[in-house]
């Protein structure tokens, strides 16, 4: 009986995870859709532990270590949740993801010791291989090597971006990297196979450090323009390897999470691999923004810039009929997404069409200014993709840049040998007047200058993106 309940579970389990991933499509069911799956994920895991018992008919036992764990966990996880910084969200999300990839890989360790002690004399190998098991094995060892690589380099790679977004970890590239990059991975291949014929345990973990180095190297020269769509990847990575932990104990619930968090990775990878008009092969060997250099520079851009005052901003936004705002990674470092939520209430008083232009990799995670901005009740209807804002930018009066820059470079367009050419932007110089809200004249990400800047329509507005955005709403205000 009560295996059918279990049963029972991990299918209302399951239906919750779909559920709770279609409503994460909408800002406004979102938080609705994360409780839902989490309230699964609950479900799942108490009917494991009350529910599951072996082929003997016996429960879990180590109850105590179990929900000990649970409880710091929980402890640990909720305090970190509370006291993030939406600005550091992207690591926090990395370093998450790392710990699904790090169950995985010690999943596979732990599995693969009693399959190892099971069959350490030969003549318990040639008993199951009367029996006709031996077959069912080597599939279990495949299983297990493949969720000890995926998680390894997951929980690896996961750590090297975590330290990038966090400012911890530099890009770091050398000779032939790539080469030793492929490499490394054929050796683990190689190990890999040898190990699931031979039940080598030292090899095994051969196979487990090597993979480890392999996840560092994978992610070090990568640049922190690729962030989002190596955060994506290492998603999809974590959720393949938890399937594999599905199929080694034959848990249709974590079988069919791993698959959900796998393929919705990967098809986001795609997603954002397309919005940047590259392969993720490009992405993952071209080193984009991994450092300074690059095919524009100050020194080949021509003409000056000219600096706006707030008052003079707040004059062009507050009579405009039409005003796009494209924020970025600086609205995000400067917590201003509750100011730019009151400066589009202001001139919506006034008048004025207001949109938000949202592209893809804008931000150091994927969706990142989407979740800013649904932070401060922007309504989701304002948040415009590229793809449909872009033939707006021609009838729109003032566009406001708040720290964005690659994103709304027309070096993508202009410049062949720039790092970012061929990346689809928001073509806001299309606007009758730009308005760039920046603390300094610093290159962006992809380490390069930005041709916007220095264009005739445009106009800096230096200073700390709160405080220009709280000044900027206060001209308006005193111009009545």
């Amino acid at each position: 009986m009560t295996k059918y309940i279990l049963e029972i579970s991990y299918l209302i389990a399951s239906v919750t995870f779909i559920l709770g991933l279609k409503m994460l499509g909408n800002p406004a069911s979102a938080r609705k859709g994360n409780l839902i799956a989490a309230f699964g994920m609950g479900l799942a895991i108490i009917a494991t532990i009350f529910l599951y018992t072996d082929e003997s008919g016996k429960h879990l036992g180590n109850l105590g270590f179990i929900f000990g764990g649970l409880l710091i966990g929980t402890v640990l996880g909720w305090i970190a949740a509370k006291r993030v910084q939406m600005t550091a969200m992207p690591e926090m999300v990395s370093l998450f993801n790392g710990m699904g990839g790090a169950c995985a890989m010690l999943i596979s360790v732990i599995e693969f010791q009693h399959i190892h002690d099971a069959l350490s004399e030969p003549i318990v190998i040639a008993s199951f291989a009367l029996a006709g098991s031996l077959g069912k094995i080597t599939g279990t060892l495949i299983t297990i090597m493949v969720g000890l690589v995926i998680g390894s380099v997951s929980f690896a790679g996961s750590m090297v971006a975590w330290g990038k977004l966090s400012g911890r970890v530099k890009d770091k590239s050398f000779g032939a990297q790539q080469v030793i990059n492929i490499g490394l991975l054929l050796v683990i291949l190689a190990m890999s196979a040898y190990t699931i014929v031979n039940f080598d345990i030292r090899i095994f973990y051969a196979v487990l450090a090597i993979s480890l180095v392999y996840g560092v190297l994978f992610v070090l020269p990568i640049g922190g323009a690729d962030m989002p769509v190596v955060i994506s990847l290492l998603n999809s990575f974590t959720g393949v390897a938890a399937a594999c932990g599905g199929f080694l104990y034959d848990n249709k619930v974590m079988l069919i999470g791993g698959v959900l968090v796998g393929s919705a990775g990967t098809l986001l990878t795609i997603v954002m691999c397309k919005a940047m008009n590259r392969s993720l092969l490009n992405v993952l060997i071209g080193n984009f923004g991994g450092g300074a250099s690059g095919g524009s520079s100050s020194s080949t851009i021509q003409g000056s810039t000219k600096e706006i005052t707030a008052s003079d901003a707040a004059i062009l936004m507050k009579y405009a009929k039409k005003v796009v705002i494209v924020p970025g990674y600086g609205l995000a470092v400067a917590q201003a997404q509750h100011v730019v939520h009151e400066l589009e209430e202001l001139l919506e008083k006034e008048g004025v069409e207001v949109k938000y232009a949202i592209h893809p990799v804008a931000g150091r995670m994927p969706g990142h200014m989407n979740v800013l901005l649904a932070e401060s009740n922007v309504s989701y209807d304002k948040l415009v993709e590229m793809e449909e804002i872009n033939p707006e930018f021609n009838t729109t009066d003032v566009v406001l840049v708040v720290g964005a820059n690659d994103v709304v470079n027309p070096a993508a367009k202009t410049d062949p040998a720039s790092p970012i050419y061929g990346m689809p932007i928001l073509e806001v110089e299309n606007a009758t007047n730009v308005i760039v809200n920046k603390r300094s004249m610093k290159a962006g990400y992809a380490g390069i200058e930005n041709e916007l800047f220095f264009k005739p329509k445009t106009s800096m507005l230096f200073g700390d993106a709160k405080k220009a955005l709280t000044q900027l709403v206060s001209e308006i205000k005193s111009l009545g």
